[in-house]
């Protein structure tokens, strides 16, 4: 019997590998003699370079970068044993790294996320996965592009300064500085959202203000995002101001695709592609998944989804067990999945969920796999 444990990290307990060797434990319990194969999984967003630098081996590098206002930290990324790169951009330039009264997407900034990149091209990376997610900025990837070369003049010919409002400013775009190793370089960007750049739907409407934006901020900086989109335009080239996921993360999706040889994917996909789970699961008897807590917005392209709607396509029972369920977990059934688990029923607490994730984690595998092999029947024990 073959079983491919493919889950996502258990936020604040357990990362994805960690998760894995869990429900490996567990499984193993039930049928002893299982050929198991465990894919840590992602989405795109916070643990993605951990999971894929434990599925794919490679290492974690540490370099000096600016935060969203300016200050100097110690970032990490990984490189896989093949040179890729994985970036999450909130390590340089993420909400989470502001206090609540530092959040200002009038002057924060990508610059950091740029060092990154720049670190990693000189290191020998050519391919790079970026995660886009929990940006605290709203520049459209200007403070990235100035990192790599790209300079951003007024109609005086003064270069601006950085973060979102400074696009007010902005009448040119000069890319004959820019680092010419960016051109021999391929970037996936992980982006789980259709927003445009602008409008009432883009970056500056739909997620300036849980990064600090007023409604009058609002309004200045989509003002300066469509001005930075009509210099990607006229100076670049590109216009991508209306591709769906062009305001992800403040506007770095268009950035990405302006500043960079880019293209945007689902997090999940890329994960599963750089992973190669759709290989890994021929011949497989069940497949089995999870997460922290799954419920309505794990079908908007969360690991579970992801994992479910590529095990159906090949005719591959799917299992979930997760730490908690909430509303919206039902609709998996109707994309492949068997059944869900949950880690904290009976009378289990978050507190103890979290704790003792794991032990929890083995206990359930241990269950479902029983289960799974009682409802299909012995002969699921025979099959390689």
């Amino acid at each position: 019997m073959k079983i491919v444990i493919a889950p996502d990290s258990f936020k604040g307990s357990l990362t994805a590998a960690q998760a894995c060797a869990a429900l490996e434990s567990g499984a193993r319990i039930a049928v002893p003699e299982a050929d198991i194969i465990c894919v840590p999984m992602a989405d795109g967003g916070e643990g993605t370079a951990q999971s894929l630098i434990d599925g794919l081996g490679g290492e974690f590098v540490t370099c000096e970068a600016e935060d969203p206002i300016g200050r100097p930290r110690q970032a990490v990324y990984g490189l896989t044993e093949d040179g890729v790169a994985v970036i999450e951009m909130a390590q340089a330039s993420g909400l989470t790294l502001l206090s609540e009264t530092e959040r200002d997407p009038l002057a924060t900034s990508t610059f950091g996320t740029g060092q990154l990149v720049k670190d990693a091209i000189g290191r020998g990376a050519r391919k790079f996965i970026i995660g886009i997610g929990g940006s605290a900025t709203n520049d459209g990837g200007a403070g990235m592009a100035q990192a790599l070369g790209y300079r951003f003049f007024d109609e005086r010919g003064n270069e601006i300064e950085r973060g979102g409002a400074a696009l007010l400013n902005l009448a040119h775009i000069d890319a004959s500085g820019v680092d010419m190793r960016v051109k021999e370089c391929t970037f996936t960007i992980a982006c789980d959202v259709d927003n445009t750049l602008t409008g009432p739907r883009g970056a500056s409407a739909v997620f300036g203000p849980q990064k600090g934006a007023t409604p009058e901020d609002v309004a200045l900086l989509d003002g300066a995002l469509a001005r930075l989109a009509l210099c990607m335009q006229n100076d670049l080239g590109r216009d991508v101001a209306e591709i769906p996921g062009a305001g992800a993360a403040g506007g770095l999706g268009a950035g990405c695709l302006a500043f960079l040889p880019a293209k945007l994917q689902k997090g999940v996909d890329i994960v599963i592609e750089a992973t190669g789970l759709e290989g890994r699961l021929g011949g497989a008897s069940l497949v089995i998944t999870g997460e922290g807590r799954t419920d309505s917005q794990t079908l908007n392209g969360k690991t579970v989804f992801g994992v479910a709607g590529l095990a159906k396509r090949l005719g591959v029972p799917v299992i979930v067990i997760s730490g908690s369920t909430a509303n919206g977990a039902d609709e998996l059934f109707k994309y492949g999945v068997e059944r869900i688990y949950t880690i904290m029923d009976g009378d289990v607490t978050l507190e103890e969920a979290i704790r003792d994730a794991a032990a929890l984690l083995k206990t359930k595998a241990a269950q479902a796999v029983r289960d799974y092999v009682t409802i299909h029947g012995e002969e699921k024990l025979l099959m390689i």
